[in-house]
Parts: structure tokens; sequence; C-alpha cells
């Protein structure tokens, strides 16, 4: 089972499009598919579920609860798993109430909870893919920790450019001390513009640096608010699109490596 986490500190890079639409990918190609929605804006839910995702139960939430008190039979990780209307895909789902367990769960010291928790469904998937908040806090280092390859997305600015080496920190610091296994797979530059001179003489200078950019680049395009309107990744809103050709390029380019 391939554990894959989808982080930047920085919001509307991209995140959730990018975890939904490779884990869509994923399952259309047979592989047995889990997402994981940590992020209590429940982009990632709503995308899947549709507008009925705020009353899906049980949801990532109940998870982390659970494990703040002893119990003699706990409920079991697939409790909390879901199927969306994709074969072969299912959901760990967020609550927009998630955050009002980070300070217990740091002070109980529960960060390897995730990552235990997918051990006991590695029989039952092929692939993972974590969503995370925009932030290092408790559920992105959970993630880290569970994770066993980190995508990072990318916008072409230079102030995300300077984000992007704390964030190299801290990947590198939960590497240390949390997660020798953990390897960055790669950067995902999206929303790229190939006529704009900024955006490619961003990505030169990433590339000067010796930073594991990835070939492929995801473009803008109204065909991804239409996707997340309508509730329905790319694959199978628009299989032809050029957008959705550059995310299978993107899974290929990920698998080949």
């Amino acid at each position: 089972m391939m554990r894959r986490v989808v982080f930047n500190q920085k919001g509307g890079v991209g995140k959730s499009s990018i975890a939904v639409n490779l884990a869509t990918i994923s399952a259309a190609r047979g592989l047995r598919t889990l997402v994981v929605d940590l992020d209590p804006q429940c982009n990632s839910s709503h995308y899947l579920l549709g507008d009925d995702y705020m009353d899906v139960t049980p949801s990532v939430r109940d998870f982390f609860e659970q494990t703040l008190s002893f119990q003699v039979n706990p409920a079991t990780p697939d409790t909390f798993i879901h199927k969306t209307d994709y074969e072969n895909l299912h959901l760990l789902p967020a609550s927009y109430n998630l955050g009002d367990l980070q300070s217990k769960l740091e002070s109980k010291h529960k960060i390897y909870k995730l990552r235990d928790a997918l051990g006991k469904l590695e029989a039952e998937y092929d692939a993972v893919y974590i969503d995370t908040p925009p932030a290092f806090n408790f559920f992105t280092l959970s993630a880290l920790v569970a994770a066993e390859r980190c995508l990072i997305p990318f916008d072409c600015d230079e102030f995300a450019r300077q984000a992007l080496y704390s964030l190299l920190a801290n990947v590198q610091e939960t590497q240390m001390d949390h997660n020798e296994g953990l390897q960055i797979e790669g950067i995902v530059v999206n929303q790229f513009q190939p006529r704009a001179t900024l955006p490619q003489a961003i990505v030169d200078e990433l590339l000067a640096d010796d930073l594991p950019v990835l070939n492929t680049k995801i473009s803008s395009s109204v065909k991804m608010k239409e996707s997340h309107n309508e509730g329905i990744p790319l694959i199978h809103l628009a299989p032809k699109h050029k957008m959705t050709l550059e995310f299978v390029a993107l899974f290929e380019e990920l698998y080949q490596q």
C-alpha cells in the first residue's frame, strides 16, 4: 500500500484538487484507493460526497476522538471509511469541527494513531492519498508520520517560493524525528501559465536550487471549477480535457518513479 500525503502550508494551492483527482485516476486504473481528508475545510469530502458531506458519519474526527479515551472494544479503522460513487474509491471524511480536538490530541501524544490505523488497512488498499490542512499542525504532522511519500503542490509566485523552503525544513525535521522512510516525491507546479514569463522564471529558480520539480505541470482552467461545482472528478467529468490529461500524465510520472 503506497501512502502519499499532499501537503503545503499555504492555502489555495490545489491540495484537495490534486489529491482527489489523482486518487480517482488510481481507482479508475483498478487500484483499491482511499482518500483521507484531514482538512477541517472538508474540500476533499465535499468533492467526493457532494452537498451531503456534512451529514456523513462517522468521520475522521470520530476516529481521533476514540483515541482519547480507553475503550474495551474500540471501533476498527474500517468503521470510519465510506464508499464513494466511484468503484475502488473510498473516503475517510473530514469534519468542520476537527480542529477542536487538536490540543487534546497533542497533549496526549496521539501523533502515531493515523499511521497505526492505516497499517491495519494494509491488506485492504493499494493506495492512500492524504489531504492536509493549510498549516503545519497536529493533523499535518500525523499525515507526514503516516505517509511514505510527500507530494507538494506549488503556485508560481515569489511568496510561495519563499514559503517552500520553510515547508521543506518541516518535512526534513519530520523525517529525522518521526518517519525516516518519508520521501519527498516531488513538487507539482499547479495553475501553470506556460506563456507567462514569471512562472517559468520561478520554476527555473527551483530547478537551479536542485529541488525535485516534477516534469508534469497542471495548468489553470475553468474546467476545474466546473468539476468542483458538479462534484465529479475530471477523469469522469471530462476524460479528454487537457487538464484531465495533465493529471493522468502526473499520475503516470509518479508511478514510474
